[in-house]
């Protein structure tokens, strides 16, 4: 895949770049960090530490190149496009075998993981030659208005350690796709997954400077140093709101277009005319994918009094049955915790539950090691403690509240700062849209559990974030409307 003398790794048997990507090449860096396997909390590649220097590099050589790539004809882009997710579907159990090692999630997710994103990167290159403009009169006449969109410019894309393929793909198919280049920084957890992708973009031959990749352990310098440049003009993040913020308040020295994805608060709200089986069986999928290490994860799980005894008594019981281990291990449904740290904080949460008065219903515990394992964990709570109800978990912790009413319910959902998913089971459809339409997030499962889709806009309101990944409105986030005033003189053309 990467040429002979560049820096690689041996991950399960397959070879894995571990450079940096700059300009169309691999290179090396003076320090390297080690990325660990949180399964069994052993060292599996090291990988180049970008400074600030190379990022600024990375940033001129993707302004270098944003003339020319911002001019390829749309059919040739979207022929580059489909090259490379060929690519990408031939390097399938790569791309999950990798991700199962430095992330943890069982292999079935990392399968379920490139799947969607390939998927992702597919509607992107499906959208490139369906960027339309507007053409009108202008309203007093004499002219007519024409309405285009041009690529926003050099990008910065900073993704997260929890979907690592899936946010690289979802971010550069977008911006890309627009006709803008891009500098990537991956997570220190997961920075493989990534290096995998920027090479099979590379193999399918996406010019030097278009899409660039940082790894470092300096995240900061990394950003500020790029947001610093009048060069950089897009941010698209991923990642929590504290972070996020900070990186809005840098992106607005130089008015940097700016997207955030950031914290979730999830409330997953089962009504009392709930399919109480379907309602388990989703919150299960919902709550404990990826050990509960997602933004869209089930935080809150509000139970209508009629059903939350048989709803409790369901789900702490497929729950107990979840298998927790090493993710390429069969049957495994749960995997670590990314970092013992995280694992860590994981039992202080329990601990702080435990304080308030939660009843423990199964799980509670951190699992022996090695690796950085947490008990698929139950906790109900008869009170609510506004601190803990409104922070994000981030873990393999379902938290159960009982409600009275749907008015209760859709009050304590709304109850939070956060605005990115919300879950709502009812039978009822004139139920199930008044309830959505008045959960103040940015997306609302009805009667399901898992809802990203390649078609829809995925994002929130609120401290969740600003604009929108996915459907048409994602590629239009990497694109600045033009409006173009054409004055227009009949007389001159066809006569008085």
């Amino acid at each position: 895949m990467s040429s002979p003398d560049s820096p690689a790794a041996v991950v399960h048997g397959r070879k894995v770049p571990t450079g940096l990507y700059i300009d169309g090449g691999w290179r090396s860096a003076k320090t390297t960090f080690t990325v660990v396997d949180p399964a069994e909390d052993k060292p599996i590649a090291k990988v180049a530490d970008a400074t600030g220097e190379h990022a600024l590099e990375a940033l001129d050589a993707a302004a270098r190149a944003q003339e020319d790539w911002a001019a390829w004809a749309p059919r040739a882009r979207a022929e580059l496009f489909h090259s490379a997710h060929r690519l990408l579907m031939e390097r399938a159990e790569d791309f999950a075998t990798v991700m199962t090692a430095e992330s943890g999630k069982p292999l079935a997710e990392s399968r379920g993981e490139f799947d969607l994103s390939a998927g992702f990167f597919r509607w992107y290159a499906e959208q490139i030659g369906h960027l339309h403009g507007t053409y009108a009169h202008g309203s007093p006449g004499g002219y007519r208005v024409v309405a285009t969109h041009q690529p926003v410019g050099p990008c910065l894309l900073i993704t997260p350690w929890n979907f690592p393929l899936l946010m690289s793909a979802r971010k550069a198919g977008a911006g890309l796709a627009a006709g803008c280049t891009a500098v990537m920084k991956s997570a220190q957890e997961t920075p493989l997954t990534g290096a995998l992708f920027v090479q099979t973009l590379h193999d399918a031959g996406f010019p030097p400077g278009v899409v660039n990749l940082l790894h470092t352990t300096a995240s900061a310098a990394i950003s500020d140093a790029v947001l610093g440049d009048r060069g950089l003009r897009k941010i698209s993040f991923t990642g929590s709101t504290g972070v996020g913020s900070h990186l809005l308040g840098k992106a607005a020295h130089n008015i940097v277009n700016s997207s955030m994805e950031l914290g979730g608060d999830g409330p997953f709200v089962v009504l009392d005319d709930a399919n109480v089986d379907l309602a388990v069986e989703q919150a299960v999928a919902c709550k404990f994918r990826n050990a509960g290490q997602a933004c869209v994860a089930a935080n809150r799980i509000i139970l209508h009094e009629a059903i939350a005894d048989e709803f409790t008594l369901k789900f702490v019981a497929k729950v107990r049955e979840l298998r927790v281990g090493n993710g390429f291990s069969d049957g495994v449904e749960v995997g670590p915790i990314i970092s013992e740290r995280q694992r860590d904080r994981v039992g202080e949460l329990v601990a702080a539950f435990r304080e308030q008065g939660g009843a423990i219903l199964a799980g509670g515990n951190q699992v022996e090691g090695p690796g950085y394992f947490f008990e698929p964990t139950v906790v109900r709570m008869d009170t609510r403690n506004h601190a803990l109800c409104g922070e994000e978990l981030f873990a393999p912790l379902a938290v159960l509240y009982t409600v009275g009413s749907t008015r209760e319910a859709v009050e304590f959902a709304n109850d939070t700062d956060y605005g990115l998913a919300a879950y709502v089971f009812t039978r009822d459809l004139n139920r199930a849209v008044a309830v959505a339409e008045k959960l103040d997030f940015g997306m609302v499962g009805v009667n399901r559990g898992i809802m990203a889709d390649p078609a829809a806009p995925f994002g929130g309101v609120k401290a969740s974030g600003l604009g929108r990944e996915g459907g048409h409105d994602g590629i239009y986030e990497f694109l600045e409307p033009k409006y173009l005033a054409l004055t227009i003189d009949e007389t001159e053309v066809i006569g008085a």
